[in-house]
């Protein structure tokens, strides 16, 4: 595998996928973890870039272990600078920072830069000190306007350097520079496949589980349900998949998830009605990171009770992604927690089941990979994320059943246009959103004082970075009338043209 040491940059996480893209595991650690343990097990480290400054007294530091690794280090922005301050080079502040886009003159194609047809090259910058003195033993391979050691390489070492984020689709070459670290310099083998993840998974599974019995949180979404099977063909009839019908979900969400993972899959599937527990437990709740861990905090309280009925059970299993963890938790330390998932930052501190997580180290479009290769239909493998806590976040504001109802009506129609427009698989999620405020309109005459709904789509490929979708004006226009003509209570509705960033996909 590929270690990647975080120092708090927005683009770790990509760095990652783009090595996973290539077929090569590549796993994210804080820059303060543990990692002697992986020594032997990794072919190269990648330092992140960060939003510290090497020289202050108090930046992210590089572990004195990196080196005794003896593999390739590949320095990014911060990483760079970093490889640089620790070898007795020099960096300083500088009023002539780099932010965008910049042009790379490259001087060597031996290694990290091989293949590239052009030695001028279009990059992506995001850095406010300057290199101005390389360690020894270090030479520069390429540099732009405003900075001169741009890229470096210590070759009887094999370090290397450079300001720019090859990660990040701005940069042009950001591909071929990443596949020559990792098989060229690093020598790693494309061979983490979703055949091999797989059966590392079930052997692991069986392994942990021994001869206990594992609940399954299903919910419906991709993750769940790729995670129910992966379970059922790891241990079989040890697996107890629960649906618990929070009264938040999507229309008919229960009637179809009963349908094929009870009946096609054979699954011992058990559904628990606790809308009202939900409901009431959310009454007066406005602040939505409350009502996440509310939620949690619920869900595995109906787990642990359902679970004292069935014998030998001791593990509980949720379908945590790597997107989750990585915006619920510092992963790097100086990253910066965006929210809570509830089935990671809403968990309680004391449970009695213990967690098993099999897509945890995953992104979404790696798990739509492995449902396929297990059988799970198209319709479930390319349906559009869904929040854990379902339509409580899509309900600004205070839940309740009522206004629930009018979203999962609204939400309906939206979806059904979308599908019957051939829309529905060019965006990666669509939505509605319920506002607390009220609007006048004009119905028949008669003056009313109804709900807004919003509408909201993305085009994304994992969720991290997200643009809005430029759907039809004929289209929306056809969504808003249906909408406001079909659900009684909602006189208005209006298209959220916001990316992430700034905004997140979801609302709350």
């Amino acid at each position: 595998m590929i270690l990647i040491l975080d120092y708090g940059s927005q683009y770790t996480q990509l760095i990652a996928r783009r090595i996973r893209e290539k077929k090569v595991f590549s796993q994210v650690l804080p820059f303060h973890a543990p990692i002697k343990k992986f020594i032997g097990q990794t072919e190269g480290i990648i330092l992140s870039g960060g939003p510290a400054s090497v020289y202050e007294g108090d930046a992210p530091h590089l572990p004195s272990e990196v080196f005794q690794f003896k593999v390739p280090i590949l320095g990014i922005c911060y990483g760079a600078q970093l490889l640089v301050h620790v070898q007795n080079g020099q960096v300083e502040a500088t009023k002539a920072r780099e932010f965008g886009g910049a042009y790379l003159t490259i001087f060597n194609q031996e290694d990290l830069f091989f293949g590239l047809e052009n030695k001028k090259a279009m990059v992506w910058m995001s850095h406010g000190d300057k290199i101005v003195k390389l360690p020894p033993s270090f030479e520069v391979i390429a540099n732009s306007d405003n900075s001169p050691f741009a890229a470096f390489r210590n070759l009887k070492e094999h370090q290397y350097g450079v300001l720019f984020h090859p990660e990040v689709t701005h940069t042009l070459i950001g591909t071929q520079v990443i596949e020559n670290f990792i098989f060229r310099i690093c020598g790693a083998k494309p061979t983490w496949t979703v055949e091999h993840f797989i059966s590392q998974q079930l052997e692991q599974i069986r392994s942990t589980v021994g001869k206990n019995h594992v609940l399954c949180a299903l919910s419906g979404g991709v993750d769940s349900s790729v995670l129910a099977l992966l379970l059922h063909k790891a241990i079989g009839d040890q697996l107890t998949a629960i649906f618990v019908d929070t009264g938040l979900l999507r229309s008919n969400e229960r009637q179809e998830v009963e349908r094929e993972f009870k009946s096609h899959f054979h699954i011992d599937l058990r559904v628990v009605d606790a809308s009202s527990l939900f409901f009431n437990a959310l009454t007066g709740i406005n602040d939505p990171e409350q009502k996440r861990k509310m939620i949690g905090k619920l869900f595995i309280d109906v787990f642990e009770k359902e679970g004292h009925a069935i014998r030998n059970v001791k593990y509980l299993a949720q379908g945590t992604l790597y997107p989750d963890v990585i915006e619920s938790v510092a992963l790097g330390g100086p990253s910066q927690t965006i929210k809570s998932h509830h089935n990671v930052g809403g968990l309680p501190e004391k449970m009695h089941l213990s967690l098993i997580e099999p897509l945890r180290e995953l992104f979404k479009d790696e798990v739509r990979e492995i449902g396929k290769e297990l059988g799970l239909p198209d319709r479930f493998i390319h349906r559009h994320p869904f929040p854990g806590p379902g339509m409580a976040v899509r309900v600004i504001g205070e839940v309740t059943k009522e206004r629930v109802t009018l979203l999962q009506a609204a939400d309906a129609i939206f979806i059904n246009e979308l599908e019957r427009a051939g829309l529905y698989h060019q965006v990666w999620q669509a939505f509605s959103i319920l506002l607390p405020v009220k609007s006048v309109g004009v119905m028949g005459d008669i003056r009313t004082y109804e709900n807004v709904c919003v509408l909201r789509a993305v085009k994304s490929q994992d969720g991290m970075t997200a643009d809005w979708a430029e759907l039809p004006h004929d289209f929306l226009a056809k969504c808003s009338n249906r909408i406001i003509n079909e659900v009684r209570g909602i006189n208005r509705v209006v298209y959220d043209i916001s990316s992430k960033p700034p905004s997140t996909i979801e609302w709350e």
